[in-house]
């Protein structure tokens, strides 16, 4: 009796503590013995589910306020219809196409330009369109580090709630970097990716990069026929290593080339490539068949539809398009959002980050991930129609590119074309880095070509290329509408799940369950466990009932 008149709480407090345990911290092999000889334990329903906040979603295609979606005809050219919802501004068309020098003040104001981005003169060869054509290019920064608070500024979204740092090539612009002086939000010409440009076989072509940015940068024209150094003996391939000094802040330099090929090329800066290239100065070069009276859309800003594509494709093809893929390493893009201080970035960038180490997290096609590209790179065609696309991968994996419900034929790689026997139908092709692939999507029903009218996504087909930093959808996922599939205001008539997570950030930052848009409070978070909280409580006051009985039983021993 005196040892449970001593002793009887601690046991008491043991017992409840021992009763309180949860059964399932038991080790398994304890927990198989119980159950041998006590039985199975009874069935105990997993705790609900937690009930998902409610998300308002971005507006899936914003309207078209502006009109620049339609047809029209500005300053003589005519410029054809942009289906899908968000399309470039057709003032900056016309100017690309008839020279900032030569169109109207109402034109080139309205364009954002300024008079000497796109110089177009003389007609050399007496064919009806401009021969010598005069670029220039700026460098922009969009999603820095703010000078003034702890944001970015020229923000530049690639999908909801995505900003990485990114540098770009840029027509020459008039006025701000960004939308309007209460916005932080950069102007539609200010984008990734860099624009492709378009100019003719046989052009004299000039190409001034003023270099806007602070740091160095030059101009490499990859597979375009160019001279290493021009009349005057200065460099004229863009590499620091082999041909000049790169372009310091401030400065300019003109590359000049008189192509005789046309083809499918690329442009980069090459200074520090496996930094400058990755964060997004690059860009498609193309140069077209010289044809008469071939007035050309110099650029085509975010790339895209080719709202004036040229003579030769206009006989060949019912559109053209722009695509440019790019993959970005979170870790390198995002240095340049912690520092305004040069010096700073500039280690970080060049001597801190290794590439060796990198891994792709965002995948984009002209600039915007999944769900954005559903907004401007559809490929928009009717039954029967052949269109153009002209790709490059921009990024540092290959891609693996794949249509839904289409063959295609591959018909010039490189800005080669490629014999009629090695031109056969496939779904699926690898274009490594910094390739380029000029192909004919066919909308023919015929089961080999296509497959019928519809919406059929296409992507890259390896899994990480349609994730956005791990979360699916995201990546380069984009789709061939047929025309009855699409809505008047550019948005795809779907049919499946309900979008409307993927317009959120929260979606992109793991906080939505991947299927919780038509399988509410199935799959999504668990809840509070209520009997294990309950038993964490009686076992965390048993424990303090024991060190209260130890404290007090050690200051009696004491005294």
């Amino acid at each position: 009796m005196s040892i449970l008149r001593r002793h009887g709480p601690w046991f008491a407090v043991l017992l409840v503590a021992l009763i309180a345990w949860p059964p399932q911290w038991y080790p398994h092999s304890v927990r198989l013995t119980l159950t041998s000889i006590f039985g199975a334990a009874d069935y105990r329903p997993l705790p609900a589910s937690r009930e998902q906040k409610t998300l308002v979603p971005e507006v899936f295609c914003p309207p078209d306020a502006s009109g620049w979606r339609a047809q029209q005809t500005i300053d003589g050219v005519e410029i054809a219809e942009s289906p899908p919802c968000v399309a470039d501004n057709p003032h900056a068309v016309a100017a690309f196409v008839r020279g900032t020098n030569n169109v109207s003040d109402a034109t080139l104001s309205a364009s954002g330009l300024t008079r000497d981005a796109v110089e177009k003169g003389r007609d050399l060869d007496g064919d009806g369109d401009p021969d010598e054509i005069h670029i220039r290019l700026e460098v922009a920064e969009l999603n820095g580090a703010s000078p003034i608070d702890r944001g970015t500024v020229t923000r530049y979204a690639i999908a909801p709630g995505i900003e990485p740092g990114m540098w770009v090539f840029a027509p020459k612009l008039a006025g701000m970097a960004v939308e309007n002086l209460e916005s932080q939000l950069a102007r539609d010409a200010l984008r990734l990716p860099s624009p492709a440009i378009r100019i003719e076989q046989g052009d004299v072509v000039r190409i001034t990069l003023e270099n806007t940015h602070y740091m160095p940068h030059t101009l490499h024209l990859h597979g375009a026929d160019h001279g290493f150094a021009l009349l005057n003996g200065q460099g004229n391939d863009g590499v620091p290593m082999t041909s000049e000094v790169p372009v310091l802040p401030g400065s300019a330099r003109t590359y000049e080339l008189t192509p005789r090929q046309a083809g499918t090329m690329f442009y980069h800066c090459h200074v520090q490539p496996h930094v400058h290239v990755m964060m997004g100065l690059q860009g498609l070069f193309i140069v077209e068949e010289n044809r008469p009276d071939n007035w050309l859309q110099t650029m085509n800003v975010g790339a895209g539809l080719v709202r004036v594509p040229s003579r030769e494709s206009r006989e060949q093809y019912a559109q053209e398009y722009d695509l440019h893929y790019l993959d970005l390493d979170q870790q390198l893009n995002e240095r340049i959002q912690h520092d305004n201080d040069p010096r700073l970035v500039t280690r970080s960038m060049h001597r801190d980050y290794d590439i060796t180490d990198a891994s792709s997290d965002y995948f984009t096609l002209n600039g915007r991930s999944f769900p954005y590209t559903f907004r401007e790179s559809l490929i928009i065609a009717g039954e029967n129609d052949t269109v153009r696309l002209r790709v490059v991968n921009g990024g540092a994996k290959g891609i693996a590119l794949h249509t839904h419900g289409h063959k295609f034929t591959v018909t010039d790689r490189d800005g080669a074309a490629l014999p009629e026997a090695a031109r056969a139908p496939q779904d699926v092709m690898w274009l490594a880095t910094s390739q380029r692939a000029d192909i004919a999507l066919s909308f023919v029903n015929d089961g080999l070509h296509a497959y019928g009218r519809g919406i059929w996504p296409f992507h890259d087909h390896q899994p990480s290329g349609v994730t956005s930093d791990g979360i699916g959808p995201g990546g380069n996922i984009s789709a061939i509408v047929y025309e009855d599939y699409l809505g008047a205001d550019g948005w795809p008539k779907t049919q499946g799940v309900s979008w409307d997570n993927y317009f959120t950030p929260d979606y992109y930052r793991r906080k939505v369950p991947v299927w919780e848009s038509y399988m509410p409070g199935i799959l999504s978070e668990p809840g509070t466990d209520r009997a294990l909280v309950l038993r964490l409580l009686v076992f965390a006051v048993c424990i303090g009932v024991l060190m209260a009985l130890f404290l007090r039983a050690l200051r009696r021993r004491q005294s």
